[in-house]
Formats: structure tokens, sequence, C-alpha cells
């Protein structure tokens, strides 16, 4: 049996490469996924134990405890205690340093990984004994010596086309900076290698805009050897002041570093992983269809191996063998292409993302979870065929090679089919009313859509028939070919439907992804410019800046502007949760906001007195004339302030709107401006957006945006559900193409004495080609006829959990991707049958006849 099973695997070789090409795909998303997991959090720790390599102990300084200070008090890292702690047993070398965030602009002028303060960083360059600063070891130029003069790491001025003598724009929580680059150092800080930018100034300049002049934000130290990082933090806490600095080991830090970056780069691990799922459910069904189909199509030879005394154990066995090979072959060469997965993942990912650098690792799980998925799905998707084998008598098998299926089983299909059908469709029917897209209901949304695509599934061999005989009618005008076709493609309507479910399942993968992602798109287009009457918005990056004054009254002098208008934003505690609240003039906000009010009016607005949105108002069960307690930005304490109006919910005005004064008053960052509204006197132009850069000294930390960057910004959100969708278009794409050419492969052969019968009776070669095209062409339309309906359905259903959490969310059906996953679906079902068309054409009638 063992020689059996060997024989019949090299008879197909081709077959066998299209099965395991499909499992293989499958196989490489999920090692892939895992090494690039692997290698990335290798190189997270690799990073963060290099930062801190030579850093036994950080001292900082305690937070203030809420309560207990009655105003600001002075700085206690500064260089008396640097020289205490340089006098501590144990301490081989102290490093002071004074760090904070600064935002670049490229030699192009924009905005260098700007909004990620996070990884924006700055410093001091501290030299130690030797004269240089051991942690930004110099690669060109020299260190900065006063405030005219910065360096920066090499990522950074790469990154930024930057050179040795260039002037750098720079902002770090205010106005904008320029400054002479000077040097160009190395780091090792996982912030930086992870895609942050790197920004050094002399002390004197790092401590006035970090610390304060004379100070720092932390003090570096190293042991002596013999002495154990835990032991010199115990000596150094004992002449610390007990309430004002702390001491932490530098493997504690390096730990909490490494799990920062970790959890904000978990998320790039999902899509893979739902490359893989896709590729592998897919494929699972080119594998219980080709197996299915070898299984028939040897049932002649199972029986003679029958006859002469092979039990039923050893043909299950025989066809559960040649699933282990192909799942062994598939792993191997899936997890080689895994790897190279692996290694293009970063580049793929990269731009704005957090992917340190770093050699691939390849642990256990990666080589246990490839082989397990290609061999497991492998094994698992020929145990039906398996025992279909088993189950086939010697008398059966001689009687006919193909024996229709029973009427009771294709009843029994029928009935399961619908009742899974109708349990998906009742239970996302069921979701209707929610709109809520919590995690709960989008799982429980996911299981309903799993079983509706099940029903969808095993009801297809039962619907098949009358599908076909309908599409038929398109195929029929090709005269008696068509005819031909759509016969042969009723002829065993199971194997048609699975054939067609690969395709069944990709295209409604993306015909539902692109019906939500399309209306979702729109909705969110919608809300970028709702209720925006402005021209042009200029806004801050960061949430703990605001706008120069002297930029504000620069943009309202600026050539092309009608009006400025200022808007200070900050933060309402209600009983219900944090919200937002603008502030803004009463005379001008009419100018700006397109504001629909059900209730009252902007004009009394005031001090003491504030507009809610509607959202606001029903939470609070306030209406206007009424009295809300809240507590405003930095108040410390509830306020009851009178509603003058209440408006429909509107992006642009937050959730509440008070009189500017007020609210700027009592803002985090008392006075500050956090956005500026401009009408402008013609259209928005390039030239007229350069004005306004220029206005607002191009600093990195503030955005000028017209109304279509807006938009675009909006429909930019949509981007990594969109790259989901193609990419699960194109992985059932290569599989449906594998599975129409297995199936069409195999029928040919089964259908040789046919064609050749076929040829004899004046058909040409190119009235065979044309026959296994249009029928292929008919598995092709069938497949994706169940998949946008199924599709189309699935995305109704879900909008109403999207429709919940996105305002103005309708659902908006995208009808020239549509075009284009049907155009597509097609042509896969006619390229795919170029092999199998032209090899059946290529049968002889004599040939034919004495086939066996």
């Amino acid at each position: 049996m063992l020689r059996t099973t060997l024989r019949n695997l090299l008879a197909h070789r081709a077959r066998l490469a299209m099965t395991v090409l499909a499992v293989c795909l499958g196989v490489a998303f999920v090692s892939g996924t895992l090494v690039f997991a692997d290698s990335t959090s290798a190189a997270h720790r690799a990073a963060a134990s290099k930062t801190f390599a030579g850093i036994d102990v950080t001292v900082t300084e305690k937070a203030p405890v809420p309560g207990t200070d009655s105003g600001p008090r002075a700085g206690v890292l500064d260089d008396a205690l640097v020289a205490q702690l340089a006098r501590v047993p144990g301490v081989a070398a102290v490093r002071p340093s004074a760090d904070g965030s600064a935002t670049l602009n490229a030699a192009d002028g924009s905005p260098l990984r700007a909004g990620r303060a996070w990884s924006n960083l700055a410093g001091a360059y501290v030299p130690d004994k030797g004269g240089e600063d051991s942690r930004h070891p110099l690669a060109e130029g020299r260190a900065p010596a006063h405030s005219g003069e910065v360096a920066v790491d090499g990522g950074t001025a790469a990154a930024g086309g930057l050179r040795l003598g260039d002037t750098v724009t720079l902002a770090t929580d205010g106005p904008v900076m320029t400054a002479r680059l000077v040097g160009i150092v190395t780091t090792d800080d996982t912030r930086v290698t992870a895609g942050g930018t790197l920004v050094l100034f002399d002390k004197a300049t790092a401590q006035k805009l970090f610390a304060t002049p004379g100070h720092y934000t932390g003090i570096d130290l190293t042991a002596t050897p013999g002495t154990t990082p835990y032991e010199l933090a115990d000596r150094v806490t004992a002449v610390l002041p007990a309430d004002r600095a702390e001491a932490t080991t530098g493997q504690a830090q390096a730990a909490q570093q490494a799990i920062l970056v970790d959890t904000l780069t978990r998320g790039y691990e999902k899509v893979p992983m739902v490359f893989a799922g896709v590729s592998l459910f897919i494929g699972s069904f080119l594998i219980v269809n080709t197996f299915t189909m070898l299984v028939k199509r040897r049932t002649r030879e199972t029986a003679l191996l029958r006859a002469i005394g092979a039990s039923r154990r050893q043909v299950s066995r025989s066809v559960l063998l040649e699933a282990l090979v192909v799942g062994l072959a598939s792993s191997v060469a899936g997890f080689l292409l895994g790897l190279g997965i692996a290694a293009f993942l970063p580049h793929a990912l990269g731009g704005d993302s957090a992917l340190p650098s770093g050699p691939l690792v390849i642990g256990p799980r990666s080589v246990v979870a490839a082989l397990g998925v290609g061999v497991g799905v492998t094994v698992l998707a020929a145990w039906l065929p398996s025992r279909l084998a088993a189950r086939t008598s010697p008398m059966e098998a001689l009687r006919t090679a193909e024996q229709p299926s029973p009427a009771r089983r294709f009843r029994l299909r029928g009935a399961v089919g619908l009742v899974l059908l109708a349990l998906g469709a009742g239970w996302l029917i069921s979701l209707g009313g929610a709109k809520d897209a919590s995690e709960e209901n989008l799982r429980a949304a996911m299981a309903g859509c799993g079983l509706f695509a099940a029903g969808l599934i095993v009801l297809a061999p039962v619907i098949a028939a009358p599908v076909i005989r309908l599409t038929g009618r398109l195929t029929g005008r090709f005269g008696v070919t068509g005819r031909l076709a759509w016969e042969n493609a009723l002829r065993d309507p199971r194997r048609t439907a699975a054939t067609a479910a690969t395709l069944l399942i990709s295209t409604g993968l993306v015909t539902g992804l692109a019906v939500i992602g399309h209306s979702t798109g729109q909705a969110l287009d919608r809300q970028a410019t709702a209720g925006l009457g402005a021209d042009y918005v200029v806004s801050t990056r960061s949430t703990m800046t605001g706008i120069d004054p002297a930029a504000v009254r620069r943009l309202t002098d600026t050539p092309g502007v009608r009006a400025a208008h200022p808007i200070t934003d900050s933060t309402l505690f209600t009983g219900t949760g944090v919200r937002q609240i603008s502030g803004v003039d009463p005379a001008t906000v009419r100018d700006t906001m397109k504001l629909d009010f059900v209730s009252g009016s902007a004009d009394d607005l005031a001090p003491g007195r504030i507009a809610v949105s509607a959202t606001l108002a029903r939470e609070s069960g306030v209406t206007t004339g009424g009295l809300l307690s809240v507590e405003m930005g930095r108040a410390g304490k509830p306020t009851s302030y009178q509603v003058v109006g209440v408006y429909q919910d509107n992006p642009i005005a937050h959730d509440a709107l008070g009189s500017r004064g007020e609210v700027a008053a009592d803002s985090f960052l008392p006075g500050s401006v956090q956005r500026v509204l401009l009408r402008t006197d013609g259209p928005a132009t390039a030239a007229l957006e350069k004005r306004l850069r220029t206005a607002v000294g191009n600093n990195p930390l503030l955005t000028v945006q017209d109304r279509d960057q807006l938009v675009r910004e909006a429909a930019g959100t949509m981007g990594d559900l969109l790259n989901v969708m193609y990419g699960m278009l194109g992985i059932g794409v290569v599989i449906s193409a594998l599975g129409i050419v297995n199936t069409l492969a195999m029928s040919v052969a089964e259908r040789t004495r046919e064609i050749g019968a076929l040829r004899a009776l004046g058909l040409d070669r190119a009235g065979v080609r044309r026959m296994i095209r249009l029928e292929a062409l008919t598995v092709a339309g069938f497949g994706t006829l169940l998949g946008l309906a199924g599709g189309l359905f699935g995305a109704w259903a879900v909008g109403s959990l999207a429709d919940g959490a996105i305002d103005q969310y309708t659902l908006a059906l995208p009808w020239g991707t549509l075009l284009l996953v049907c155009l597509l679906s097609l042509a896969v079902g006619v390229l795919a049958a170029a092999v199998p068309a032209r090899r059946a054409a290529a049968l002889s009638p004599l040939e034919a006849a004495a086939h066996a």
C-alpha cells in the first residue's frame, strides 16, 4: 500500500504541485507572521538592552502628590546632587541628562515623522570625562556647543535629507526654532531605531527647554565591579530626598521600554494573520475537492485493491498518507516562503510604523506552527475523502466509475444548509438594532457571518443546478459548445459547488469589506467637513502645546486671508465622562462653523453660558435654559453653567461651545489657541497654502489643511481595511485559479473518451477549447454570484454596528469596485481554463478511443 500511495502521488505531479501551492500559501503567512513577531520582539529587547547598557540605576524626580504642594517647586536634580551621587560607594560613573521631545522639518520643509511625540526624542549632549557622550557616539561633525547648534542621529538625517551645515527647523513645545546641524551621532535607543527621531542640544539649551536652568530630568549611574544594580539602588535611595526623587534599576527600565514598544507594534501582527486564516480556509476547499476527485477517479483501482484483499482501513490510510506527504511538502515550502514574507513585512509596514531593525529570529513555535498547520489542515481536509474511498465496495466501483449522489443525501444537505443559512441570517438581523460597535457585538457579527457563509457553502450543491440552468441561457448562445459546457458543469453539482466555493468565499469577503469600507469612508469624509464653514484649518499636532499668538496675527495678515478665527479647545469633565469644549467668539462663530441648533443659539454664549451638542444634552438630561454642572479644564471644581442652546452633533464644534475668554482662562494651557479657522478670498491653492505655512514659521507641530485635505486625511483611516480587502482578493484569486485548473484538469482526464467522440463527430480543436473555457466561466459565475449575494447581505446586516460607531454612516455601494470584483472573478475562470482547454484540444479521436 505504501508503494501504491507513492506511485499515485508521482503519477499526478502537476496536480500534486497545485495542491501543495494552495496549502503552502496559508503556511507561509502563518509561519512568516510568527517569525516576524519573534524577530521584532527580539529587536525591541536587544535595542532596549543596548540603550541601558552601562546604566545600572537611573534617578528621576518624583511627581508631586496632588493636594500636598501649594505652588511650584525647584528641581532637585542639579549639579550638587550629581556630585553627591558620585561619592556614593559603588558608583563608578554619573551621567546626567535633560530629555524631552522635539519635532523637525525635513530638508524639503515637510514635518519629519510628526504627530509621534513618544518617539520624537530630544535631549542634551553631555560629555563624560573623555570629552564625548558615550550614549551618543559621534559619527560625523562635532557636538553642539551653544543654542544655535544641534546634532541628530544618522537615521533622522537620512530620513530628512539633512546634511552637516544645514539650517534645521524644529519645535519642542511652542514657537518654531532654527539651528545649524553640526553633528551626526549613532544611538541604540529602541524608540529611535523603531522609527523615531533624535535631536541633541548643548547641555544649557536642553536644560532650559526640558527642565530648568542648572537642572536635569534624570541622572544615570554605573556601578563598580562587584556591586549589583539592586545594591546600588538601595544605597542611592538612602541619600535621595524621599519625597522628591527615586532610583530605578536600568534592567527594570529596559523591560518597561521593551514592553511599551512591543505594545505599540503588536497590531502589525494581526493583518498577516488575517491573510493566513483566509488562505487556509479557502485552500481547505481546494484540498477536499482535489482528494475527493482523486478518490472518484481511482474507484476502479480501489475496487481492485479491495478485491485482492486490501481492507477498508488500508484504503483509508492510503489516502491519508498521500495527504500527509502533501502536508509535509507544503509545510517545508511554506516555511521557506514565510521567511521571505517575514523579511518583507518591515518594508511593507514601514513608513510611519514603529518597527526596529534586526535579524530574523526563527523560534520553535514558528517551526511547530508550520508543520501543524500544513500537515494538520491537509490531513483533516483529506479525512472525508478517505472515508469515501473506504466505503466504496468492489462491486460498486467495478460497475461504474461515477455514481450519482443519492437524492436522500441531497435533501439532507439542503436541510442542513437552510438551517445554517437561517441561523446566520437571523443572528445578523438581530444585531441590526444594536448600533454598538463593541468588541462583543463585533464577535457576534463575525459568528453570524461564519454561520451564513457555512450555510451558503453547504447549500451550494443543491442550488447549483437551478442557478446554472438559469445562467446557461447566456452560454447557450455559443451554440453546441455552450450547451455542452453548462451540462458538464451540472454533471456533478457537488464538485462544481466545491470548486466555486473558493471564489464564493473570496468574493463574499471582498464584497462585504468593500461595501463597509466604502460606506465608512464616505461617512468619515462627511464627518471631516461637516459643520465646517472655513476654507482652511490650522491646528496643532501636540495636545500639550498651543499655537503661538504671534502666528495667529501673521495668519490674519497673510494676503488672501479674509478672516482668521482662533479657537481654544479644552476638556469638560461631566458626570458621563470626559468631553471636549471649544472656546469661540460668539460674534463670528457662524462664519466658520455650520451649526444646526435644535433650540437656542450661539448668540448668547458668554462667561457662565455654554451650548451643548444633542448627544451631550441627551446624556446629561439638560435642555436649553437648564443648568449643567461640569468641571472645565483645570478649574478644579464643578461649576454650574447655563445651557443657552442645543445643536446637532458637529465634529468641528466638538461636544460643547463656550466663550473663548472663559475657556482659555480655565484651559490647561491658559490663553492658548489650538485651532485657527480661516476664510479666504478665493479657492484653495498651493501658493496660498505655502504662504500660510510661512506665516506659522513652517512649525512642524502645526498642520495647515484645506477642506479637501481634511477629507483625504479622513479617508486615509480606511487604508488598512482596503489593503486587507485587496490582499484577501489576491489570495482568493490565486487559490480559486488553482482549484479551477485542478478540477478542469481532472474533468478532462475523466472525459477523454467523450472528448474523442466529440472530435470524431466533427467538433474541432477550437470548439473543444471554447467548451472547456465556457465550463470554467460557468463555475466562476456561480461562485461569484453567490459571493456577491452573501457579501452584500453581510455588509447590510453588519452595517448597523458601524452606524452606531460612526456618525452619518449610510450604506453606499461602490459600484466600480463591485464591477471590478465580478470581472476579476470571471477572468479567473477563463484564465484558469487555458491549460486544461489546450490539453483537451490536443487529444485526437484515435488516442481518445484507445484510452482505457
